[in-house]
């Protein structure tokens, strides 16, 4: 049987098509989020469909996560992006304890078991000061892509310290760094010092490794050693961390019909 998990973010829609029996993921696609998010997640499992030679009435069990879950209406299921999440990563990295997740809209770190159940969590959804749209403004202050932030980063010999916890006041802040001539790669490293600083402060004063990083923001240079320094710990970051939150749906929704056929 096949089932499919559909993670309909703030940013982006993933899906990813598995078989049900053996787990093995049979396609997977991302696609940028829009108005209507149940026309966009269901053209997007046409896709993942069509790449498998796959048709949607294949498709025993769909399970849906994330920001716009509510709306994607192919969906049999709905479950939070903290489970799914959880369970994406422990199937990849199956010893993993703690999930730092950075997305567009939030962040979030989760604090798994053995069995890569959540044990409990910590969500910033609040401000964007701790997000993937943080970055977004900051490239556009500093005129460059998104993609370069990491490069920029690297080559920093002193990151300049944001200190403001809300996006305004971070991106006045950085406005008046450049005007007292501080280099865009010190305000690049510092800005992802700063998000990684906001991660720790979720974690408190300890968290358990192996640590895993998932979420569009992984996929940032230099944003793993950022995170590797403020939570004095390796930082792993998961095979395709934008993937993660459809793949644990996928995996649940495999569950549940073996549940059913039992």
């Amino acid at each position: 049987m096949i089932c499919a998990g559909i993670d309909a973010g703030s940013r982006t829609i993933k899906v990813v098509l598995m078989d049900a029996a053996s787990r093995r993921i049979l396609a997977k696609d991302i696609t940028d989020q829009g108005l209507d998010q149940g026309q966009l997640a269901s053209a997007l499992l046409d896709k993942a469909l069509h790449k498998s030679g796959l048709k949607k009435q294949d498709v025993a069990s769909i399970t849906a996560t994330g920001y716009g879950r509510y709306a994607v209406d192919i969906a049999d299921t709905t479950i939070t992006e903290i489970t799914c999440h959880g369970v994406g990563v422990h199937h990849l990295v199956p010893n993993a304890m703690t999930v730092v997740d950075i997305g567009g809209q939030d962040s979030k770190l989760l604090r798994l078991d053995e069995e890569g159940k959540v044990r409990d969590f910590v969500m910033n959804d609040r401000c964007a000061a701790g997000t993937g749209r943080f970055l977004e403004i900051v490239a556009k202050r500093l005129e460059v892509e998104l993609e370069s932030l990491g490069k920029m980063a690297a080559k920093s010999k002193k990151p300049s310290p944001i200190s403001s916890m809300c996006v305004v006041f971070a991106e006045t802040e950085i406005v008046g760094l450049l005007a007292s001539g501080a280099s865009r790669d010190d305000i690049a490293a510092g800005v992802q010092a700063s998000i990684a600083s906001r991660i720790a402060g979720m974690a408190g004063r300890s968290v358990a490794p192996p640590i895993v990083f998932t979420g569009g923001v992984a996929l940032v240079p230099e944003m793993k050693n950022a995170l590797q320094s403020k939570l004095g710990h390796d930082v792993t970051i998961s095979p395709d961390p934008q993937m993660t939150g459809a793949l644990g749906a996928a995996i649940l929704a495999a569950r549940k019909l073996e549940k059913e056929s039992k």
